[in-house]
């Protein structure tokens, strides 16, 4: 069987759902398809197994309803692993994650054990943003990294690859958080995990079709989760501190940057 699943969670995608799903097929001729609907009532779902159907590459798992990111991404990464996938990458379905990047990601994972996709390195870039999105994105992550103690430019990046032995390591049972605040939670207990973090350059582009589901507010729940974590985590903080965290290594080129 193939070893690398893409896995496209969505809930009202179906303007954006086939093309890239096609997108996706093409840009590396090996990885499969996952698309994890959560009963979209504009019909998606009715699309995925339409495309499915059409292609062998292509999966669907339904879900009974709109439970959150992280949850939908949980159960795409155990569908994964339960079938014995060993490369697994987040990307979002409204086609701001470019998936013509997606060989770069993979190549990543050469050196990492969780590669994402940045767009705040050098040679990352975002199009057709309003400025208070740029802000509200760069102050989030900027918030966590203080917050958190995290080298990584990115930190709610949600263009993500990992190996599967990664996910085994970060145990997702410890990951409960949804939306905004499941990326920053993966990538703590990643880090906390002492896993291999790669971030490489991508280029974000904003949605054309559809309605973005980030808010102002759900920024701020997520902000006061990272809060919450910065103080309990603090004591393992300070003992990294003594003991330096082997995999962290400084940028080497404008491609890659290694944490």
């Amino acid at each position: 069987m193939n070893h690398t699943l893409v896995i496209i969670p969505t809930y009202n995608e179906r303007e954006n759902l086939e093309a890239m799903a096609d997108r996706v097929l093409r840009s590396v001729p090996t990885v499969e398809l996952l698309i994890v609907d959560d009963n979209s009532p504009d019909g998606t779902g009715a699309l995925a197994e339409d495309l499915a159907a059409a292609q062998s590459r292509v999966h669907v798992l339904h879900r009974p309803g709109k439970q959150g990111l992280g949850a939908a991404y949980q159960d795409g990464f155990r569908w994964g692993l339960d079938r014995g996938y060993t490369e697994l990458v987040e990307m979002d379905g409204d086609g701001s994650h470019q998936p013509e990047q997606l060989p770069r990601l993979l190549e990543g994972l050469r050196d990492g054990d969780m590669v994402i996709g940045s767009r705040w390195v050098r040679g990352g870039a975002v199009e057709n943003w309003p400025l208070r999105r740029a802000i509200l994105s760069r102050g989030g992550s900027l918030y966590a990294r203080l917050a958190l103690g995290l080298p990584i430019r990115d930190v709610t990046g949600g263009y993500r690859a990992f190996r599967a032995s990664a996910l085994t390591a970060i145990d997702l049972r410890q990951v409960s958080s949804q939306g905004y605040c499941f990326q920053i939670d993966m990538l703590w207990h990643a880090y906390l995990a002492g896993l291999r973090i790669v971030e490489v350059p991508i280029t974000f582009v904003e949605r054309r079709f559809g309605v973005s589901k980030m808010s102002g507010g759900i920024v701020r729940e997520a902000m006061l989760k990272v809060t919450e974590w910065g103080i309990t985590g603090l004591p393992a903080r300070l003992r990294r501190a003594v003991r330096p965290h082997t995999s962290t290594r400084p940028q080497e080129d404008s491609h890659v940057a290694r944490v």
